[in-house]
């Protein structure tokens, strides 16, 4: 004989039947995260050092730079084969002696800021690259070029601010012949893998008159006269300052430093 269940009971039944089912489907809870607040993103240590900037007024350099000039001799400077530099200094001013060839840091250096300003002689002639031609090169490898492009056209990745045979600059800033130019250069020095290749090339800015020529550009490897980069492994290097054998007068320097990077 079978009991049938009332309604009522029925329903119970049921709702004691469902009950595992319903607690399986709720989620359990967990700790919401904490609301964020300003102070959780910052941080306060190490605080950087503290650089006096230098004074464009009087010409001096910032309190952590390495003074490469300061109009007064070239006791940081040496020819190639390490005698003493021996360009003109006067009146501040550092003029190249073409018959003494380059001048080169003692110091080696890798990466860097280095500021720079030089000047063409008012009275400057010739064309091309036979006009105010000089460079820096960066440990003694890569050359920014400097030369009067100021009305005076010569082939674009060989002008003013070029890193030489390899990339033009973006513009040409040049100032009138007897008024001095700026030249502040950050430099990327290049990683090298043990067969001597490149790990990372080489990468420069170049800010010259306080307008970008250079935008991080990458230097494909030596900076030749003739033929293309090479690829050649090296240290950390002097800087050194071209004395070009073109026929026109020669530029001058001042107010040199550098901030190794």
């Amino acid at each position: 004989m079978k009991t049938q269940l009332s309604p009522s009971l029925l329903a119970l039944a049921l709702a004691f039947a469902a009950c595992p089912g319903i607690q399986a489907q709720q989620a359990k809870e967990y700790p919401k995260p904490e609301a964020m607040r300003p102070g959780m993103s910052e941080y306060w240590t190490p605080q950087p050092k503290v650089v006096t900037p230098g004074d464009i007024k009087t010409n001096t350099a910032p309190s952590d730079a390495i003074v490469l000039f300061d109009g007064k001799d070239l006791s940081a400077w040496m020819q190639p084969d390490g005698k003493d530099a021996a360009w003109t200094v006067k009146n501040g001013v550092m003029t190249v002696d073409k018959s003494k060839g380059d001048i080169l840091t003692r110091q080696k250096f890798g990466s860097c800021q280095l500021h720079i300003e030089w000047c063409v002689p008012k009275d400057i002639e010739g064309e091309s690259q036979a006009r105010g031609n000089s460079g820096v090169f960066l440990q003694d490898t890569y050359e920014v070029q400097i030369l009067d492009c100021y009305g005076n056209e010569t082939y674009v990745n060989g002008m003013t601010g070029s890193i030489y045979k390899q990339t033009p600059p973006l513009v040409n800033a040049m100032r009138k012949p007897g008024e001095w130019n700026v030249y502040d250069i950050i430099y990327t020095a290049p990683v090298f893998k043990e067969d001597g290749t490149y790990l990372y090339r080489p990468f420069v800015t170049v800010i010259q008159n306080g307008i970008l020529l250079q935008n991080h550009t990458e230097i494909l490897g030596t900076t030749e006269y003739i033929g293309f980069p090479r690829t050649v492994r090296h240290g950390d290097g002097p800087i050194r300052l071209q004395s070009h054998g073109d026929p026109s007068k020669p530029i001058s320097f001042r107010n040199i430093w550098i901030r190794p990077l």
